[in-house]
């Protein structure tokens, strides 16, 4: 499975923050460290990745994707065998203003009662060395690559 997602980042009092979402339902409720992630979602059969990691940020967040530059920051391999591939981008959001798209579970599992949950229940902006801690393990290379200093192998901004 392919997944495709928007590493938005800001500059606050000279420092550089990221925009990470944190998963809705009640497996993800108690957790926090480890557990944030990128806004992102599947890639459709016949999708340009870019298009689709634009309109997953819409879906989770509400928000509009920023105008770019977008800058690919390659991609990673996750623990579930999903390919995720993403793409920086600078814009400024109020976090506090997300309002996500939602998904059907059973809940209580084997119950037959069927509840609604926020694909994402939340949004924060964090520091480069925070970010690093709340991501999830298999995103923390997308931190990195948005720290590292431009080189020729980075694919040039698109759209």
């Amino acid at each position: 499975m392919r997944s495709a997602g928007l590493l938005v980042y800001r500059i606050r009092d000279g420092s550089r923050e990221v925009l990470l979402v944190h998963p809705g339902g009640p497996h993800w409720a108690g957790k926090d460290l480890g557990a944030w992630s990128i806004p992102k979602g599947e890639v459709g059969a016949e999708e340009d990745p870019l298009d689709a990691a634009k309109r997953e940020f819409r879906e989770e967040t509400g928000f509009d994707p920023p105008n770019g530059p977008y800058v690919a920051l390659g991609a990673r391999g996750q623990a579930s065998g999903k390919i995720i591939e993403a793409w920086a981008v600078p814009g400024d959001y109020d976090a506090d203003a997300v309002r996500s798209n939602t998904f059907t579970l059973e809940w209580p599992p084997r119950t037959g009662r069927r509840q609604e949950f926020p694909e994402i229940d939340r949004a924060g902006w964090f520091p480069l060395e925070e970010a690093h801690q709340r991501i999830t393990k298999g995103q923390r290379g997308f931190l990195t690559a948005l720290e590292a200093p431009p080189t020729g192998s980075m694919k040039k901004p698109r759209r």
